[in-house]
Order: structure tokens, then sequence, then C-alpha cells
């Protein structure tokens, strides 16, 4: 292996790397891979209701359609990271409607770990709790505005890059997100002493 062509692909853009790839550099695949497969898992487990085993599916095609449009990538034609997670949104939207057409429905959410007495075991479980909360009121948003939240505020990405990535205008990603914000706030407001969240 080279490491000078590591280093070197350390420190380029998802574009370059996709680039290098496309002209048959493997080290670029290896680096970029390590970069982007561990965001769209993520975003695939949020947007399919934290189905693991489904969301690794997703982001193994998402990545495989990645790997298949390297060789006519050109510099200049976009972000790869915004064709990536728009490419998981819609793999993921496929994969629901799919799912509801047969009425199968995720599987059970993973049981917590037995409760250990120690106050860091504790934290863990308030924490596995909160999240187990927030994907269930997430699964119950409308899809659309789930996207658009999960692709805002657990992503990170601006509302440009979602208008991007979902194919509507800023405006309507600021009223999915709000109106999605609106209904977790709404589904989760009973809960706060539950889940550990105390005025104050």
């Amino acid at each position: 292996m080279d490491m000078r062509a590591d280093q070197t692909n350390l420190d380029a853009s998802d574009e370059v790397l996709l680039a290098r790839y496309g002209a048959g550099d493997p080290a670029a695949a290896r680096t970029l891979a390590a970069r982007l497969v561990p965001r769209v898992l993520a975003l695939a487990t949020r947007l399919l209701g934290g189905d693991r085993a489904e969301a690794e599916d997703v982001a193994q095609e998402a990545m495989l359609r990645l790997w298949r449009a390297a060789p006519g990538w050109r510099a200049g034609e976009g972000r790869v990271s915004t064709w990536l997670y728009r490419v998981t949104v819609n793999l993921c939207t496929d994969r629901r409607r799919r799912a509801a057409r047969r009425e199968v429905y995720p599987g059970p959410e993973a049981l917590p770990e037995a409760e250990d007495t120690a106050p860091r075991a504790a934290e863990r479980l308030a924490q596995a709790q909160r999240l187990t909360a927030l994907d269930a009121a997430l699964a119950d948003l409308p899809e659309r505005q789930r996207q658009a939240v999960v692709l805002r505020h657990i992503e990170g990405l601006s509302n440009p890059e979602i208008a991007e990535i979902l194919d509507v205008g800023v405006e309507a990603v600021e009223s999915l997100t709000a109106r999605g914000k609106r209904a977790l706030t709404a589904s989760l407001a009973g809960r706060r002493e539950e889940l550990g969240y105390h005025d104050g």
C-alpha cells in the first residue's frame, strides 16, 4: 500500500477522491468510503426508524451506486455528499413504501442491556431511552418531515443542501422542518420526566 497516496487522499475533497477512484485509484475509494459510509449509515438508520440491518443494506446500495457513477463524474458537477444523501433518501423512501405495501413493520426495538447499578450505566440507559424515544417519534412523522428534520438537525445540512437532496424549494424545507419539529416536541412533551429531562 502506498502510504503517500493515502496521505494525499486524506487531504482531498470528496469530489477529487471520487474522480481519482474513477481513474483507477483504489486508495481513494478506501478514503472516501471511510469518510462517507458512517454518515450514510446514520442517515439511513434514522430514516428507517432505527432498523440497522435495513440501513446497512441501503448504505451498501448507495455506495455501490456511487462507485458506478465514479467513472463519469466530472469535477464541478456537484457535491458528492449531496448526491449520495439524495440516493440514500430515495432508497429509504422506496424501502418504506415496499414495506407499507407488504404491511411489514420494522422489527422490535433492541432491548436495553440489563441495568447496572453504577451511575454511568444508568446514564447510558437513560441516553439509550432518549434515543429510542426520538427514533420512535421520528418514525411517526410524515416521511418528508422526517427526512427534512433528520437532514437538518441530525446531519447538520443547510436548507439549500436539503432542498437539493429532496428536490424541493428552500421554503418547503423550512416549512417541513418547522412542522416536523413541532410534531416531535408535541410527541415527546408528555415524556420529559420519564426520559430524564427536568425543567429548571
